[in-house]
């Protein structure tokens, strides 16, 4: 697979760093995945909940697929996915950035329990999974490469498929601390296994990463807020994990003034030029105070802009609203992860940290330019609610994804061969007959410094030999999750997509896999099909 050279700055591939330690089971979705919790009051959790090796899942056999319903409390996004579009009258595809994976841990966690997946987003799928794209040169003028890759559609021969790769720098740009305020949901619905004992254990796994550089602080909400620690050093890890052992649930959910005290204490204790993030975990969503997604984006845009980001953290399952745990973090310039086990924690809060807390490029901008020479017609697969409208490329004001430190941005377009004869229009490519240009595509994009007003734009040109025959295994992995996906979601555009297919390419071209995450996706493929008959 070739990286592209920025048409600005030349740049040479070389080897991808690799992240800390993983666990091998570690398998569930990076990301962010939060909004706040719901409900109802709860008896108190008593100590025996942190024994170890309590069960914090409730799996359900797959035999018994069929007598679990799902569970109506929970809401997705249901934005449609894009249809082919013409390249002779939209040439243009702009989409904001997405880093979020919180939708692959939650199939995860809806096919082990018996339930029909819902909210399965393409591209958190695609971008759980590490790819080989190539680093950015020390010193290089832009934070981040791109690569492109095209080859044949495996559930369409007629059709192509482009893979597009954003790697960005693994300098954190940073070494000034940590001011981290954990904001955790203590409501009734927390006490069950797989929540609140889940969630302590998860955020002990954070602090045992902090020193004493770094400052937290913990507040809790239910049906009021409370304070329990205000800047407390990073290396006095007892008292911070004593307060985490000592969490009961009980209450309603006044999230939204949690948030605001949140906000509040991040901004008191703020570190300039450091980390300053506010990392909320819960299970559901809020029914005391402001509550619906746009009262609840308004409050984080507001608090956004004053360099403090915010990560989502989803626990549990039942009443989980997935919609507005994902607004809150795209607004937040934060990311969005779920939680299912404690190896996923230690993938998100350990492993990955660097990933989910630095920022190294804010409102990070797509846009594609096809050549209609070689395309006649294209569609984005997944980033559904994250298209934007082409004249919001240059829109310095209009809020985008921020990529961390050594995150990867992938997505795919379906391609439509353009055929003789096929008009052209008059972007990059005018003037080119149809077969006279090689060039498949330029790749667009814009981006911030962490902190600046004003966007930079780099560009990408595709060219010829970016087609190959022979794709890498990066390539047909990547392409099996893309089409699980869509044989999941019954795309009406790829009604020949196949869940069989789709595993017999992802065990084929499963790597290395060091860490066995793309080993556990071919079971999770399994699993779905002995479930779904």
């Amino acid at each position: 697979m070739g990286a592209l050279s920025p048409a600005k700055t030349p740049a040479r591939a070389n080897g991808r760093d690799t992240a800390p330690t993983r666990v091998v089971a570690a398998v569930a979705v990076l990301a962010v995945v939060g909004t706040l919790a719901a409900c109802s009051g709860a008896d108190g959790m008593s100590d025996a909940s942190y024994d170890e090796g309590i069960a914090y899942d409730d799996s359900v056999a797959p035999e018994q697929w069929r007598d679990v319903p799902t569970d109506d409390q929970e809401e997705y996004d249901d934005s449609p996915e894009q249809t082919f579009q013409d390249v002779t009258t939209s040439p243009l595809s702009t989409f904001a950035s997405d880093v979020d994976t919180a939708s692959y841990s939650n199939l995860r966690r809806q096919l082990r329990q018996g339930v029909a997946p819902e909210g399965v987003r393409i591209e958190e799928l695609v971008n759980y999974f590490d790819y080989d794209y190539p680093t950015p040169e020390p010193g290089a003028e832009d934070p981040f490469t791109v690569t492109t890759q095209v080859a044949r559609s495996p559930w369409s021969p007629d059709h192509q498929l482009a893979m597009i790769g954003v790697q960005a720098t693994a300098a954190t740009g940073t070494s000034r601390g940590n001011n981290i305020v954990f904001l955790l949901d203590v409501s009734g619905s927390m006490d069950e296994p797989n929540k609140l004992p889940l969630l302590a254990d998860s955020f002990e796994l954070l602090v045992e990463q902090l020193d004493e550089d770094d400052t937290v602080s913990i507040v809790t909400y239910a049906g009021s807020d409370q304070v329990l620690a205000d800047s407390v050093p990073g290396d006095r890890r007892d008292e911070l994990v004593g307060i985490l052992r000592e969490l009961q649930a009980g209450g309603s959910t006044g999230g939204a003034q949690g948030l605001q005290t949140a906000y509040e204490l991040a901004a008191e204790n703020f570190v300039e030029g450091g980390n300053n993030r506010v990392i909320l975990a819960t299970d559901g969503d809020f029914n005391v105070g402001p509550s619906t997604p746009e009262q609840l984006t308004d409050l984080i845009e507001e608090h956004a802009r004053s360099g403090v980001y915010i990560s989502v953290l989803g626990f549990g399952m039942g009443n989980l609203k997935d919609n507005t745990m994902e607004a809150i973090a795209d607004h937040g310039n934060g990311n969005y992860a779920y939680i299912d086990t404690l190896d996923e924690a230690r993938k998100v809060l350990v492993d990955e940290f660097d990933l989910t807390m630095f920022v190294v490029a804010q409102d990070l901008k797509v846009q594609v330019e096809f050549n209609p020479a070689t395309v006649a017609q294209y569609r984005l697969l997944g980033y559904d609610n994250r298209r934007l409208e082409d004249e919001e490329f240059d829109d310095d004001t209009k809020d985008a994804g921020d990529v961390g430190a050594g995150h990867e941005v992938t997505a795919f377009y379906e391609l439509v061969p353009a055929r003789e004869g096929a008009q052209v229009d008059d972007l990059d490519y005018q003037d080119v007959e149809s077969g006279q240009s090689s060039d498949f595509l330029t790749v667009h994009v814009r981006y911030k410094q962490p902190g600046a007003g004003t966007s930079t734009e780099a560009v990408f040109p595709a060219r010829a030999s970016v087609f190959t025959t022979r794709p890498t295994s990066d390539f047909r992995f990547a392409s099996a999750v893309v089409e699980f996906a869509l044989a999941v979601t019954g795309s009406p555009h790829a009604e020949d997509a196949s869940a069989t297919r789709a595993r017999e390419r992802a065990e084929a071209a499963l790597g290395e896999d060091v860490y066995g995450l793309r080993s556990e996706f071919v079971g999770l493929i399994d699993t779905y099909q002995e479930i779904a008959g």
